[in-house]
């Protein structure tokens, strides 16, 4: 005898699996690839019916089926990707990620925090769109006031959440792919290039610290800075056991963190470089070597070696009066007060020899890196060996600098060259 037929209230035969439950909503129940029951709702069955009184606008029932079907043949789970929150598979990936450097993890986990879990962090994963991962970045930049590198930070922590959900198959798509190309678009965003001193500017820096009995004792310290080309963090953690004096050279094998913690406290660390490259040894210019007897002196006449111990760390070269090694945020304001009342002084004396006041622009400490790296490139043709100096683990970085140079030098040859052929 032939089974019958489930029809709904309008006398349409119901497919297996279907079903309209006793308010009138229509149901339908699978299996997904893992075992797992689902059923899915709607009060309409196919897209042609009406939508129920006082009801919410929701795709019918068979465009939910095919949607499911389509996600379980490409083995989705699109149902659990309906459960899980942005802040879960946060945490799932984190959990995960084991070869994080301490300082990272924690930087990520500020940032996800401030600026991710309290509102698109508590979506559900399936339902974060394209669109949704946009208009919250742009949010970020247009509301929060957030910097283009920050959000660039989190678009870095992200990407990876999304991709892992995809391959977990809770997700078809990453929703993160190409935002941050089009918010650069969108916001004419443009990551500011950093500029290396001019040999005027480097040697009027230099000279005004010399000569300043205000900012003498940190002469010592930028000396290094533009004779090494050292990081930041990697100058500050100089210690002396890594100065070879004998065989004048100077060993990278540590850098020096201040990081914001989860409760708001920065504290210093010391880590190894993110890369292999940047443990290097950098040869020791006679510049250097006197800077840092000189810095010895002053250590010396303040009552003897520094006894700091950061992480099983001590011996630091550069501290300051209390000694405890400089952080990054104080170098970077003793630079701003030099450059201040260097160019304070240049405008007043520009003024009474009647003469255009010649400027230091403003600089960060990368900046004096990034003079060094040029200057470098200026005196050597040899990339390999700037590359492994200035510990780049990506030779392009090491190029892009180095071809900025030399189309400045080709722009100097040809203004030296002007008038001197006869060419018209």
């Amino acid at each position: 005898m032939a089974s019958i037929k489930r029809r709904d209230n309008k006398g349409r035969i119901l497919n297996i699996g279907e079903s309209q439950m006793g308010d009138g909503r229509y149901r339908f129940q699978y299996t997904d690839g893992r075992g797992k029951r689902h059923a899915l709702y709607s009060w309409r069955l196919v897209e042609t019916d009406k939508m129920a009184v006082g009801k919410r606008l929701d795709r019918s029932l068979r465009e939910k089926i095919r949607q499911v079907q389509r996600d379980l043949d490409d083995g989705l789970c699109i149902a659990d990707g309906n459960k899980l929150t942005l802040n879960d598979l946060f945490q799932r990936y984190m959990a995960g990620k084991c070869e994080l450097k301490q300082s990272t993890r924690t930087n990520y986990f500020y940032m996800y925090r401030h600026c991710v879990e309290e509102e698109l962090g508590k979506r559900k994963i399936a339902s974060i769109k394209y669109s949704d991962v946009k208009t919250y970045y742009d949010y970020l930049i247009r509301d929060r006031g957030m910097k283009p590198n920050s959000v660039e930070l989190i678009n870095t922590i992200l990407h990876p959440v999304f991709t892992m959900a995809m391959r977990d198959g809770y997700i078809r798509t990453n929703p993160t792919d190409g935002v941050v190309g089009e918010i650069k678009k969108s916001h004419c965003w443009e990551k500011p290039k950093r500029h290396a001193l001019t040999m005027e500017e480097q040697s009027a820096f230099i000279q005004y610290i010399s000569h300043s009995s205000r900012f003498q004792h940190w002469l010592p310290l930028f000396t290094v800075f533009l004779g090494t080309g050292c990081r930041v963090g990697e100058l500050i953690g100089l210690r002396w056991q890594d100065c070879d004096f004998k065989n004048r050279s100077i060993s990278i094998n540590h850098n020096m963190t201040y990081r914001q913690q989860e409760n708001g406290k920065c504290i210093m660390r010391v880590t190894t470089p993110k890369t292999s490259a940047g443990i290097r040894t950098i040869p020791m210019l006679e510049e250097v070597r006197l800077a840092l007897l000189k810095e010895k002196q002053q250590q010396l006449l303040r009552g003897g070696w520094e006894d700091t111990e950061i992480d099983g760390y001590h011996g630091f070269i550069f501290t300051n009066r209390n000694g405890y090694v400089h952080n990054p945020v104080t170098i970077n304001k003793a630079i701003k007060s030099i450059y201040t009342a260097y160019n304070r002084e240049e405008q007043e004396a520009a003024a009474r020899e009647n003469r255009m006041p010649q400027y230091i622009r403003h600089f960060s400490a990368h900046n004096l890196r990034h003079t060094f790296c040029t200057r470098f490139c200026e005196n050597e043709t040899n990339i390999k060996v700037i590359q492994v100096i200035m510990g780049h683990s990506d030779i392009s970085t090491t190029m892009n600098i180095y071809a900025e140079v030399t189309e400045n030098r080709k722009k100097q040859s040809f203004e030296n060259l002007e008038g001197k052929i006869k060419i018209s």
